[in-house]
């Protein structure tokens, strides 16, 4: 479990492809803390830590996890936002994150706005009922407030966002490439919501 608050930012040092995909991150975390086997997550997905050392971590992705996450993030020298498994007693500064991505989403478009960037971000008919005003989404792994939702005639949903200089300059934010990809999550809560509601529909 996680909150979205980004603790780093790391940078993808070796991709290989084994039988699944290893990488290794480097980070600035105290590596002496992090357990083999301890979850961190990813740019929003989360991943099991399977080997380290002084300033670097290890991680295995299934072929699953690559098709269902933003295309090109893997790469080497890519980098990640990072935030590690939440401790009970820790605070909550964002929202609840599982780490497990339901969508990819792509810019439509970045615009200054004040002394923040306002983002648009479209999301897949999938997550169109899961996206409000003043909701929340997670995006790369950073928790963020929807600030305005627009239907698409095709389903797709365009939403919203303002990202602050400090957001951006602690997250991969602070460089946004024309249609780039996000790993998207929706709130839990809206997530069972959902599935509550097409059960019902299905009742009817």
């Amino acid at each position: 479990m996680f909150t979205g608050i980004i603790t780093d930012i790391g940078t993808i040092r070796a991709h290989e492809q084994r039988g699944d995909l290893r990488l290794v991150i480097g980070c600035g975390y105290a590596m002496d803390s992090v357990a083999i086997g301890a979850s961190i997550a990813c740019s929003g997905a989360c991943l099991t830590v399977v080997d380290k050392g002084d300033d670097w971590f290890a991680v295995d992705l299934s072929a699953e996890t690559v098709a269902r996450t933003a295309p090109g993030l893997w790469r080497e020298g890519g980098r990640l936002n990072l935030e590690r498994a939440l401790k009970v007693g820790d605070e909550l500064g964002g929202h609840i994150v599982t780490g497990h991505v339901d969508a990819v989403g792509h810019l439509v478009s970045a615009q200054s706005e004040g002394d923040s960037i306002r983002l648009v971000i479209r999301a897949p008919q999938q997550l169109a009922t899961a996206l409000a005003t003043k909701g929340s989404i997670t995006v790369d792994g950073i928790s963020l407030t929807v600030n305005s939702v627009e239907d698409r005639p095709d389903g797709s949903v365009d939403f919203g966002l303002n990202i602050i200089p400090h957001t951006a300059a602690a997250t991969t934010l602070d460089k946004l490439e024309d249609g780039r990809a996000f790993n998207l999550e929706i709130d839990v809560l809206a997530r069972y919501l959902d599935r509550m509601q097409t059960l019902r529909s299905g009742m009817m």
